[in-house]
């Protein structure tokens, strides 16, 4: 019903900064708000950010103050601007969006996710 593909990915040093696209698809009205989370190896998935359809944030204590978290509805897209990049930010980042029945053609149940895309943070 929504599908959502990250770009912007790779392989930084620490220090550096990355900026992460989601572009999301189909049927985008049956999406509120959106969010980034990680996950690296033998970890449990975690919270990144999140933003409402309005433009609220939340972030995670880790990441608050060097992450920015937006949105641009025309384009049904939303971004993660990741700067002072630390080792301990290597994981696999995805894109989510909150699914909800704000009309009757919005089936199904859970969240929406992305493929995921590969952050690597060396030193």
């Amino acid at each position: 019903q929504v599908q959502l593909v990250e770009s912007g990915g790779g392989l930084v040093q620490a220090g550096d900064s990355l900026r992460l696209s989601c572009a999301a698809s189909g049927n985008t009205d049956c999406m509120s708000a959106m969010g980034w989370y990680r996950q690296a190896p033998g970890k449990e998935r975690e919270l990144v950010a999140t933003i409402t359809s309005g433009g609220r944030t939340n972030y995670a204590d880790s990441v608050k103050g060097r992450f920015t978290i937006s949105r641009d509805n025309a384009k049904n897209t939303q971004y993660l601007q990741m700067n002072s990049l630390k080792p301990e930010d290597t994981a696999v980042y995805y894109c989510n969006a909150e699914r909800l029945k704000l009309h009757y053609y919005c089936t199904g149940s859970g969240d929406y996710w992305g493929q995921g895309t590969q952050v690597t943070v060396s030193s």
